[in-house]
C-alpha cells in the first residue's frame, strides 16, 4: 500500500476513535484524502476505466491509483450512487461504448473490448448499462486523454466548443431521473470521415474491428422495428472529413438530396416500423468539416444545442410512428 495511504487509514482510525465520526464522513475523508495524494504519471492518456456501486468501492479504487469523474451515473433515478473512475497510463484508451442488451454486447466481445461489470442502472429500473472500452492503435484510432460525465441537459451544447466528444447511450436509459451522458477529450482534434447505418448485429465485430463507433441508441426506439444504429469513423485529417450531413423522410426529400449529388446511406432509419422511410444522407464537398455526430432524444436540450452552434437536424427518425421523437445532430 502506498505511504500516503496507509497514513491516511491510521488517522481516519484515530478520526474514528477519537471524534467518533460517522461512517459516512470517514468514508468522504478517506476517499477525497486519497484521490487528492495520488501522484499523477507522466502520461495524460486515460488507460483504464471502473465503475464503483457503493462507498467501499470507492475506497479501494481511490486506493488503487484510481481518480473520480464527478457527478452520480444515477443522479435523479433512485438506485445507488454510481460513480465512474479513470487511471493514468502510457497505452491509451481510444474508444469507449455503451451496451444495453446482449445483442450490442456480442459484437464488442468478438472485437475484443472490455466490459467493466458494473450495471449502471444498478439499484434502479431502466436497462442494463455497462460500459466497453479499447486500446485500438490503427489508423481511425486517437488516443483520449480526458473524461468527464454531464448530469444536465442545459450545459451539454457547451462541450462541443471545448472539443469534447458526447457518448450518445443516456446513463440513466429507461430508469427515469436526469439525462446522464459520458464525455471523451481525445489527443488531437477529430473529424468525421464516414457514417453507415446498420440494421442487424451480425456485421458488428467487423465495424468495431475497422474502426467504427457505434452511436449507441437504437434510431427505432420505442417504435419495434428493426434495431438500427448509425456508426461513424473519425480522421484527425480535416481534409477527408464529411462536409455536409442531411436527413429525408418523405419521397420528396430523397429526390431533392439525390438531385444535389448526396450520398445515401443504405439503411432505412426506420425500417420494419409503420412510419416513413428516413434516409441518411452525406457530401464530402464543402468547406467546413464535421467534427461530432450524435442522437438528441431530450428535446427540451434542442434549442440549448442550436444556440451553442450545433445543427440540430429537425426530422424526426422516427416519422410516421409512435416510437421517441429522436433527431441528429451535426457539429461542425
Amino acid at each position: 500500500m502506498p505511504h500516503s495511504i496507509s497514513v491516511l487509514y491510521i488517522y481516519a482510525a484515530d478520526l474514528w476513535s477519537v471524534q467518533q465520526t460517522s461512517a459516512h464522513q470517514l468514508t468522504s475523508y478517506c476517499l477525497s484524502f486519497a484521490v487528492s495524494t495520488h501522484e499523477p504519471t507522466m502520461s495524460t492518456y486515460i488507460s483504464e476505466l471502473q465503475v464503483s456501486l457503493n462507498e467501499a468501492e470507492q475506497l479501494n479504487l481511490a486506493a488503487n491509483g484510481y481518480r473520480i469523474v464527478d457527478g452520480n451515473l444515477n443522479e435523479g433515478a433512485g438506485g445507488n450512487a454510481i460513480r465512474l473512475w479513470y487511471k493514468y497510463g502510457s497505452e491509451p484508451i481510444t474508444n469507449v461504448q455503451v451496451s444495453f442488451n446482449d445483442e450490442m454486447a456480442d459484437g464488442l466481445i468478438k472485437a475484443g473490448y472490455k466490459k467493466i461489470y458494473k450495471d449502471l442502472n444498478a439499484g434502479a429500473v431502466g436497462s442494463k448499462l455497462y460500459l466497453w472500452y479499447s486500446k485500438g492503435s490503427g489508423e481511425f484510432d486517437t488516443p483520449i486523454v480526458d473524461i468527464s460525465v454531464t448530469t444536465d441537459a442545459t450545459n451539454e451544447g457547451e462541450k462541443f466548443a471545448s472539443g469534447w466528444e458526447r457518448v450518445a447511450c443516456d446513463l440513466n436509459r429507461e430508469a427515469g431521473g436526469k439525462w446522464i451522458h459520458l464525455w471523451l477529450k481525445r489527443e488531437k482534434k477529430t473529424y468525421i470521415c464516414d457514417v453507415i447505418a446498420t440494421d442487424s448485429f451480425g456485421a458488428d465485430k467487423d465495424h468495431f474491428q475497422d474502426g467504427y463507433i457505434r452511436v449507441d441508441e437504437d434510431t427505432n426506439r420505442g417504435a419495434g422495428g428493426a434495431n438500427v444504429f448509425i456508426w461513424f469513423r473519425q480522421t484527425t485529417d480535416p481534409k477527408k472529413a464529411l462536409k455536409d450531413l442531411q436527413v429525408s423522410i418523405n419521397a420528396d426529400q430523397y429526390l431533392s438530396y439525390q438531385q444535389q449529388n448526396y450520398h445515401p446511406v443504405v439503411v432505412d432509419l426506420n425500417k420494419g416500423t409503420s412510419g416513413n422511410k428516413v434516409i441518411l444522407w452525406y457530401k464530402k464537398e464543402g468547406s467546413s468539416p464535421i467534427k461530432a455526430i450524435g442522437l438528441l432524444l431530450n428535446n427540451v436540450a434542442s434549442k440549448d444545442y442550436q444556440e451553442a452552434g450545433i445543427n440540430v437536424i429537425l426530422k424526426n427518425l422516427n416519422e410516421g410512428n409512435n416510437g421517441w421523437v429522436n433527431h441528429l445532430y451535426v457539429y461542425q
